[in-house]
């Protein structure tokens, strides 16, 4: 089955691993913002730049790792594999950095940016907990726990960059 042939939930599980850690770059970018936050615009600049940095970095160390390892070439082919699999890392910043983006042209405030970039990655972590659970074991409770669980991981991300700073 090709991704295009492949349901929502099927894209999600392919993504799952990407999401997770773009959602955890992202938490983590934010927690190390201190206690008196960047202007909106430089955060959308670190925030997207981080993540862009890191993903780039995970992937070609990845990649070349795997042509090392495999003696094989790298291919265009390969290339463009390598990246779409990046894709769902760098998607997750896309949305916290808008927020940014919108408090910078005042449209929000810098405030509520930063809580919905949290409560966003919250709720994706408890997402694909949730549906974790769910692909495991077919049940509710599982599914359930899988949410506290994961996204309990985001918000004691969240939780620590108030209390440290």
């Amino acid at each position: 089955m090709t991704q295009a042939d492949a349901s929502g939930w099927q894209r999600l599980d392919h993504a799952a691993f990407g999401i997770i850690y773009g959602t955890i770059m992202v938490l983590s970018i934010l927690l190390a913002q201190g206690s008196s936050p960047a202007p909106p615009l430089e955060t959308a600049v670190v925030l997207f730049g981080s993540v862009l940095a890191i993903t780039l970095a995970k992937t070609f160390a990845e990649f070349l790792g795997h042509a090392l390892e495999a003696k094989t070439r790298m291919t265009r082919d390969s290339w463009r594999a390598a990246w779409r699999h990046s894709t769902p890392t760098l998607a997750v910043a896309n949305l916290p950095t808008a927020l940014f983006l919108a408090a910078w042209m005042g449209w929000i405030e810098p405030g509520t940016a930063l809580l919905a970039s949290h409560v966003l990655c919250i709720a994706l972590l408890a997402t694909l907990g949730a549906r974790a659970g769910w692909v495991l074991d077919h049940r509710v409770v599982p599914a359930i726990l899988g949410a506290f669980f994961v996204g309990g991981i985001g918000a004691v991300l969240s939780v620590v960059k108030y209390i440290i700073h």
